[in-house]
């Protein structure tokens, strides 16, 4: 699975964390179509609503979920340097 830092699960997060379930999921989804080098480098570079992990650290989840699509609509290529 994805080891991206603040992505990576620690035992028991899911307990009482319900949006987990989904973001792993979004992230497998993801990382079948882009692999996990990919996905490593994208959650730190800014794209059209920042950076990812931003996003994620600031609970918006929502937002998360757009860049994801974002990326995937893409074709999940990563363009441009930062």
């Amino acid at each position: 699975m994805l080891d991206a830092g603040p992505l990576e699960v620690v035992s028991g997060d899911l307990d009482h964390r319900p949006e987990l379930p989904i973001l792993l999921d979004l992230l497998a989804e993801a990382e079948e179509q882009a692999g996990a080098p990919v996905l490593q480098r994208w959650v730190r570079r800014a794209g059209p609503a920042g950076r990812p992990i931003d996003l994620l650290l600031a609970r918006d989840f929502g937002g998360f979920e757009d860049a994801l699509a974002t990326l995937a609509e893409r074709g999940f290529v990563l363009r441009g340097g930062g």
